[in-house]
C-alpha cells in the first residue's frame, strides 16, 4: 500500500477563456455556435481535479477517472472567462472524490462530482498491454 499525503479540502482553481474551438458547434450542435459545449466543461472539470492532486503523488503514480456526473445549469458565451474549482471532498483508500463548481462572470454555470483512483503507472500500462494482446489474438 502506498502512502499518500493528500488532505480532504485540497482545492485547485483554474481560469480559462472559452474560445471558438470549445463551442458546441464543434461538438455537433450547430445551433449553439457561440456557446461552450458540455464536453468542454467536462474536460475542464477533469483538468482541475487532476491538477489538484497528481503532482502530490509519489513518483510513478497518477490518477485515472472512474466516474463523473455534471450538471450544466446555465449557458455562457465564447470569449467569457470561466473559473473551475475542484475540491477534494473525500478519500477512501486509493479513491478520491471531488466536488466541482464552474462559474462565469455572472454566476454559477455548472457543478460536478468526480471520482478518481490512484494507480501505479507501470501497472496500468501492463494491464493495457495485456488487454491489447487478448484483443489482437481474437482478431488474428
Amino acid at each position: 500500500m502506498i502512502m499518500i499525503d493528500l488532505k480532504v479540502g485540497t482545492r485547485k482553481t483554474l481560469q480559462k477563456t472559452i474560445t471558438g474551438e470549445k463551442s458546441a458547434l464543434n461538438y455537433g450542435n450547430g445551433s449553439l455556435q457561440n456557446m461552450p459545449a458540455t464536453p468542454t466543461l467536462t474536460a475542464l472539470m477533469i483538468e482541475a481535479s487532476v491538477s489538484a492532486v497528481d503532482l502530490e503523488l509519489p513518483e510513478g503514480y497518477l490518477t485515472v477517472g472512474k466516474s463523473l456526473t455534471i450538471i450544466h445549469d446555465n449557458p455562457t458565451l465564447e470569449g467569457t472567462t470561466i473559473t473551475i474549482e475542484a475540491i477534494l471532498s473525500n478519500i477512501e483508500g486509493s479513491k478520491l472524490f471531488f466536488e466541482i463548481n464552474v462559474y462565469d462572470e455572472v454566476g454559477k454555470i455548472g457543478t460536478g462530482k468526480h471520482e478518481r483512483c490512484i494507480v501505479n503507472y507501470g501497472s496500468l500500462v501492463s494491464k493495457v498491454n495485456e488487454g491489447c494482446s487478448v484483443i489482437q489474438s481474437k482478431l488474428s
